[in-house]
């Protein structure tokens, strides 16, 4: 376990931008808080539900940007995090240590799909928060309709099971990221998207079928399908500013969460056998090379 933790200060020390970058959306969202323009013309929420409806939609939607950013960032850890070790050949430094090669591509599995998004996650959690108070201030309307402590509390509740479930459903990816990052000499990036489309495009042609790139999309695309429940049958609607438009919103979080629904799924458990496999082919990988 001590071990784990120093790998995992390692990758901090390494790794400034993980702090570095959700610090920087978060000091844009507050200033564009603080010296923008708030439109409040019109905006009235005489109901509890369009004001309940507003909050949860403005709430989770700071939390959005963070999300992308947080994607993005992952995606690009994963793909360099070996690759960078024998590039700048850092690796044969690390494999003189008492420290195995699967404690070490473990220690970035964890860091890529929890740590970095505990980080992006608490700096929305604290952007969100001075963002309310600002707009309390600067638009006393609308920042009490924003800051509505129960929606924040459940937000709490809704990030962690996406972090959680989050990193089990996109294991396979990580994986394969992984694994291209151990194996690749360069252009890692060609090397884990191209074969993946090259793939695709070749069942489509010689085969005539889609199963591959289905499979694929549905990875990529549909993990809120087995992750939450059918938001849009339980929302309730409720009309929006002056009658146009409409602002959905759940009843509370508990009704968007279905853990049972998620780990009893076969598509779950392909993907984590299929990510183990590529994680021990990563390690495998990592204990044979030592070149860029």
């Amino acid at each position: 376990m001590n071990n784990y933790l120093w790998l995992l200060r390692r990758e901090f020390w390494e790794n400034r931008s993980i702090l570095i970058v959700p610090a920087v959306i978060s000091v844009a969202l507050i200033a564009a808080t603080m010296f923008g323009r708030v439109q409040i013309d019109g905006l009235t929420f005489p109901s509890p539900d369009q004001n309940r409806a507003l909050g949860a939609t403005v709430l989770f939607a700071f939390g959005v940007v963070f999300i992308i950013a947080m994607l993005l960032y992952c995606f690009w850890y994963l793909l360099d995090c070996l690759y960078a070790d024998r590039k700048d050949r850092s690796v044969l430094f690390w494999k003189s240590l008492p420290i195995s090669d699967a404690a070490t591509v473990f220690s970035k599995l964890i860091f890529g799909l929890i740590v970095i998004p505990v980080v992006y996650f608490a700096a929305a959690d604290v952007s969100s928060l001075l963002m309310s108070i600002i707009l309390y201030v600067r638009a006393r309307s609308l920042g009490a309709t924003l800051w509505r402590p129960e929606l924040w509390l459940q937000l709490q509740v809704l990030w962690a099971y996406l972090m959680l479930t989050a990193a089990v459903w996109y294991l396979p990816v990580a994986g394969w990221l992984l694994l291209v990052s151990a194996w690749a000499k360069r252009a890692a990036i060609l090397w884990a998207t191209l074969p993946v489309l090259g793939v695709c495009l070749a069942e489509r042609l010689f085969i005539g079928s889609n199963v591959c790139a289905r499979v694929l999309a549905d990875r990529l695309a549909r993990y809120p399908d087995h992750a939450l429940a059918d938001i849009e049958h339980q929302a309730h609607w409720v009309s929006g500013p002056g009658g146009h438009g409409i602002i959905g919103t759940t009843s509370s979080v508990w009704s968007m969460l279905d853990p049972i629904g998620f780990l009893t799924s076969p598509a779950t458990w392909i993907g984590v056998i299929v990510g183990g496999a590529m994680i021990t082919g990563a390690i495998q990988l990592r204990m044979r090379r030592a070149d860029s």
